[in-house]
């Protein structure tokens, strides 16, 4: 940004994302940026209608999230990102996405445990603004899919709210309501059940990348089944897993 007067600069950073960003930015003007930034991906997001396209082509980013417990409102937070990008059931293995996340906060010894993801690790990793700001720039405006979304949904509102007092405006694809319209009749849906079902290789679980690698083979094979119920594009399938709610 050029050099302005603070006034200047407030009013230009107001004109990008907003009064959040603009107040924050008379303390921290790269923060500041960052904010502005996650402010206009969710507002362009807002904007797109993606029902009509066909599954074939749908851009799609399938992510998960490793966090420090289970309840973002009551001071857990997020410890990594990972992500990779799919057009249709191709999975873009080139395309990835990776990053601890500086919590700010001790990680509990059963999570290092489950993910490998020590204090150490995390203590020169980006904090959550900058984490954020940079799955969002992997993301972009594509459609989110994830494995029993509730728990990152509810993350990554937390963190857009804490962060940039905005919500989540993105599509998001669950593949475990996929599983359950697929197969009603299974007596679990978790991700180590579908990935043994489906015949998808387990690398390691419990890293947000690997993970997400998984959940977009998963995703690839559900693909196959929900052609062949004559459903092809992205409006339909969310009309016909509206039912499962």
């Amino acid at each position: 940004m050029k050099d302005m007067k603070p006034a200047g600069r407030m009013w230009h950073l107001y004109k990008m994302g907003g009064i959040t960003p603009a107040i924050t930015s008379m303390f921290n003007a790269q923060s500041a940026q960052q904010m502005a930034f996650i402010r206009s991906i969710m507002k362009e997001q807002r904007k797109n209608s993606l029902y009509d396209i066909p599954l074939d082509t749908v851009e799609l980013v399938v992510f998960d999230l490793e966090t420090t417990g289970f309840s973002p409102y009551n001071g857990d937070e997020i410890i990594s990102f990972g992500a990779v990008s799919v057009n249709g059931d191709s999975i873009m293995e080139e395309q990835t996405f990776y990053s601890l996340v500086n919590p700010k906060r001790v990680i509990p010894e059963e999570i290092v445990h489950l993910t490998g993801i020590t204090n150490e690790m995390v203590g020169d990793a980006p904090d959550l603004l900058y984490g954020l700001r940079n799955f969002l720039e992997f993301v972009q405006q594509k459609v989110l899919v994830a494995h029993g979304s509730g728990h990152d949904k509810h993350f990554l509102n937390s963190a857009l709210w804490k962060t940039s007092k905005i919500n989540l405006s993105h599509r998001i694809l669950d593949t475990m309501m996929v599983t359950k319209w697929l197969n009603p009749k299974l007596k679990s849906y978790d991700l180590d059940s579908m990935l043994d079902l489906y015949g998808v290789e387990v690398t390691t679980r419990h890293h947000a990348l690997e993970d997400a690698l998984m959940t977009a083979k998963l995703w690839s094979k559900l693909l196959i089944e929900i052609h062949s119920r004559e459903i092809h594009n992205l409006g339909d399938l969310y009309t016909h897993l509206s039912y499962q709610q």
